[in-house]
């Protein structure tokens, strides 16, 4: 007979868990305790919220479900945040949660929160254990729906009386399968069209970031040469340094990457994610989009495509180049011209002087200074737009941004988990002072790691992105200014070493000092987002327009 805490340790192991993201709680310690005697690490964070970003964030990179882990109540109610994270993100989590004895409980209803229900609507599976036999399968279950297309978040969970008790159950393992394969006719019909087109485009999604679709995509437009963009989840699944690249659609409309987009008459829409703000709009009789996915095409009225190539991403893309050549009408001319105007483009803003810094100017201070492998997790603020659009990635998940839920909050979680999942790789996280604050208690779960990470810090004492929106609508400006800790002492104070930069140059010898360093380094750097509107809502799309 096994105690049912250490069947479902031994279940987590046999998923090939090794690390668990949270916060224990008094219904939890008979699971910890379990936790304590086997191989699998335990990360304790200093909030839920932290603990599920972190356990999304593993998900993201290594394609196994993250497991993160609280108490009953408000340890519960803290993961919703994360659950939509990663939910929204289509990153594969698991969430653990503890419950009061369901068989007697001598507290009432203290505590006491249908944490099932709560999570119904944002899971793929949700389900508390009532039997100490059911672990293996619950398990099993609710990590294989947490990774099969299209990822999400799961829930368990346990009781503490069923924790406890004694079951002569024994684990599943996981079971290898594959995923369906298109069907010929839609592969001979998307390659008919693609072949047929004089200008024809590639659009690379958040679901071709998974999976080993990016070597695919690679020999594909190496066969065939064809131009792409890509969304901003979407970003470095091919290698955007090259002469191919044509932009990520960063913005609603008007960039550069939109007059491509116009000017195609077929897009091949590789991994579109719905979730994502639309690329493009799609219009009657304009092009014909080939849509390439896991799944069939949720159509509205701005994504209606006319060829649907439903299948395993991967499988589709060697597919097509198998059934395609280059062909000697396509006509590229004017993508050229359109990726030599945004190459101009972002070089003249990548030299802005200003100090405080404009936002573009440390995009390209940061890329100087890391290497093609290393990784950079945003938060959530107006510098998101600058690094979606300038960064050239060249390998899938470098640039870990959240264009789904787009919560503030996530990005130091992030990065602390990005550091555990690539030991040796360089991480830094791009924080806002107003999402930095919100999850700030994290340093201090660095320090006590002993990883090795550069926070950067962009103060400028405000919601910015949204007093940028505030002016933009024409209200006056209220409610959107705040003060902040002196950031310096703050991280010394968790045991981080502090830096503030007061010029550029200044801020580009603190960032390769801190990167060529172990331990923590945080630096402050003040920002100036004066131009945004003007260059966002206005010059941007006046330059784009003018390529011909």
């Amino acid at each position: 007979m096994t105690k049912a805490s250490d069947l479902f340790v031994q279940a987590l192991q046999a998923e090939g868990v090794d690390h668990v993201f949270g916060i224990p709680g008094e219904e939890t310690l008979a699971l910890l305790e379990s936790l304590r005697s086997s191989g699998i690490r335990l990360v304790l964070t200093r909030h839920e919220q932290a603990a599920g970003f972190m356990a999304a964030t593993w998900g993201r990179l290594t394609g196994q479900a993250g497991v993160c882990l609280s108490t009953l109540g408000p340890g519960a109610t803290n993961l919703v945040t994360a659950a939509a994270y990663a939910q929204l993100g289509a990153m594969p989590m698991l969430m653990i949660t503890g419950q009061k004895p369901v068989r007697s409980s001598r507290q009432g209803h203290f505590q006491i929160v249908d944490v099932v229900d709560m999570m119904r609507p944002l899971t793929k599976y949700t389900r508390q254990l009532i039997s100490a036999d059911a672990i293996p399968a619950k398990v099993r279950e609710a990590v294989r729906r947490a990774q099969e297309e299209r990822p999400g978040a799961t829930h368990l969970e346990l009781p503490q009386d069923v924790a406890g008790d004694e079951t002569d159950a024994i684990v599943l393992p996981p079971v290898y399968s594959r995923r369906p394969l298109a069907e010929d006719k839609a592969l001979a019909a998307a390659a008919e069209a693609i072949a047929r087109a004089r200008h024809p485009l590639l659009m690379i999604g958040a679901g071709a970031n998974r999976k080993t679709t990016s070597k695919m995509l690679h020999a594909l437009v190496g066969k065939l040469g064809l131009p792409f963009f890509s969304t901003q989840m979407g970003k470095g699944v091919l290698d955007e340094s090259g002469p191919l690249w044509l932009g990520t659609a960063a913005l609603s409309d008007g960039d550069f990457v939109h007059r491509a987009i116009d000017a195609a008459d077929c897009i091949v829409n590789i991994g579109h994610d719905v979730i994502e703000k639309p690329p493009f709009s799609m219009h009657r009789g304009r092009r014909t989009v080939i849509h390439v996915n896991y799944s069939p095409a949720v159509v509205d009225q701005v994504y209606f495509p006319q060829v649907e190539v439903v299948g395993d991403i991967a499988h589709s893309v060697w597919a097509l180049a198998e059934r395609l050549d280059p062909q000697p009408h396509w006509d590229f001319a004017f993508f050229d011209r359109v990726r030599e105007a945004l190459c101009a483009h972002v070089a003249t803003l990548a030299a802005d002087p200003r100090f405080p810094m404009a936002v573009p100017r440390l995009v390209a201070t940061l890329a100087d200074a890391l290497a093609p492998e290393d990784i950079t997790c945003l938060d959530n603020g107006l510098y998101k737009l600058w690094f979606a659009r300038h960064a050239r990635c060249r390998l899938p998940n470098t640039l870990l941004l959240d264009n789904a839920l787009a919560t503030m909050g996530a990005g130091l979680p992030s990065a602390i988990a990005a550091a555990l999942a690539r030991p040796g790789r360089r991480v830094v996280a791009v924080c806002g002072d107003g999402g930095f604050m919100m999850n700030s208690q994290e340093l201090e779960t660095a320090v006590r790691l002993g990883i090795d990470l550069v926070v950067l810090v962009l103060r400028d004492d405000a919601y910015g992105m949204i007093k940028w929106k505030q002016a933009h609508d024409g209200y006056p400006a209220y409610g959107m200014d705040y003060g902040n800790p002196d950031f310096v002492r703050y991280a010394e104070s968790y045991g981080a070493r502090g830096h503030r930069a007061t010029s550029i140059e200044g801020f580009e010898a603190q960032l390769r000092e801190a990167l060529a360093r172990p331990g923590v380094d945080l630096v402050e750097v003040p920002v100036d987002y004066g131009r945004d509107d003007a260059l966002l809502n206005h010059e941007i799309a006046e330059l784009a327009a003018a390529v011909s």
